[in-house]
């Protein structure tokens, strides 16, 4: 089996060639028929433009490239797409979203960790100040998606918000303003206590009323029923909660980071990878999620780092070991160089028919980052 250095050098071999295809435009959120053609024209965008919640991720791939290898084309590369960044902000291009910690913690605070960017650094600032624009105070939550007066979003947070948190952590960091800080931790307070179930799976989506702040319910949107567990929206909980951990302390949002993590193992296919709900098993004809695992691995080896010496330390480590060399080994592209992905069989949205059996950014993303920390276990994610 390819070791992770092989694996990392595959990846790198593709991020190369992207570099060349990619270089001023940006892939689409999917590939398809497992190639990523520049991002579709969208929201009066012209093609391969910065738009919508994935761009982030191409550039946190060149930024992990950059750090792994010190490759000066991979920090150039970056650096040529911040000013589109800072575009967006000026412009109000699609920032009306929790997303905001997805798009700016790879693509502005990697770089002001990494090299000092000053511009980045003030971009991730403005993208922190809009992301507090969704608090709403009433139910401790930073509202996901939408715009704050629509009736069918208001008081709605996402389980993914959970990784958009980190954002706000730094710019307190950052700023010295507290602010920031205590919005995301209460959000990630609220999220712990209402939308996490009793058997530790997930909603995808959960409401509060927003006059009142009264948790009203969870429900889906990408995973197969209200009552499911979507996989993505777990791995999401595993990592979201242990890095919401890492800047609060607070034992409880580790717990159940684990709770979360041992539902998500016990409920893996033989070559445990699973499938994009985990309502469905060993047998099944529907399609497996790769970015749900490469996620689940960020946030296992992001939990091992937390936990004191033992048993439960070394099993989380183990488990994390398995499901990256499975993806190596079965979802990769090192054997499928017409493909300019990193790996395959990636779901976006089942039921919306978006991006089935497919790559994805996220995916490829959470893949390298992976095998970033597995070889070099102190490196600090740009979370």
């Amino acid at each position: 089996m390819p070791s992770h250095q092989d694996a990392l050098r595959c990846a790198l071999h593709t991020i190369d060639r992207n570099l060349v295809t990619f270089a001023t435009l940006f892939p689409d959120d999917t590939t398809t028929n497992n190639v990523y053609q520049p991002r579709r024209p969208r929201g009066g965008q012209p093609l391969g433009s910065n738009f919508d919640w994935t761009p982030g991720f191409w550039t946190g791939m060149l930024w992990l490239a950059y750090e792994l290898t010190g490759g000066a084309r991979y920090r150039e590369g970056a650096e040529q797409q911040l000013p589109s960044y800072i575009d967006r902000l000026d412009r109000k291009i699609y920032v009306n979203t929790h997303d905001l910690g997805f798009l700016y913690s790879l693509a502005c605070v990697a770089p002001w960790r990494l090299t000092g960017n000053a511009a980045a650094k003030q971009a991730a600032l403005i993208a922190a100040d809009l992301l507090m624009v969704r608090y709403l105070d009433s139910a401790g939550i930073i509202q996901s998606w939408g715009d704050l007066d629509d009736p069918q979003q208001r008081g709605r947070a996402i389980v993914d918000s959970l990784m958009n948190m980190p954002l706000l952590y730094w710019a307190s960091e950052v700023s010295g303003d507290g602010r920031f800080a205590a919005a995301a931790s209460r959000h990630a307070t609220q999220l712990h206590d209402h939308m996490v179930r009793p058997d530790n799976t997930t909603y995808h989506t959960f409401y509060w009323d927003p006059a009142t702040g009264a948790p009203l319910g969870g429900k889906t949107a990408q995973g197969y029923a209200d009552d499911s567990c979507w996989a993505r929206g777990q791995a999401w909980a595993i990592y979201g909660f242990a890095l919401n951990y890492r800047y609060t302390q607070d034992p409880a949002l580790l717990h159940t980071a684990a709770a979360c993590a041992d539902y998500f193992l016990a409920h893996l296919p033989a070559d445990h990878v699973p499938y994009w709900d985990l309502v469905f098993t060993d047998g099944s004809s529907e399609e497996r999620d790769s970015s749900a695992a490469a996620i689940a691995v960020c946030g296992l080896q992001e939990i091992v780092r937390w936990l004191p010496d033992g048993p439960q330390k070394e099993r989380y480590a183990a488990a994390a070991g398995t499901i990256l060399a499975s993806l190596i080994e079965n979802y990769s592209t090192c054997n499928h160089p017409e493909s300019n992905a990193l790996i395959l069989h990636g779901v976006y949205g089942k039921p919306q028919g978006s991006g089935v059996d497919e790559g994805n950014l996220w995916g490829d993303y959470f893949y390298l980052e992976a095998l970033a920390r597995a070889i070099k276990p102190d490196l600090q994610p740009y979370w």
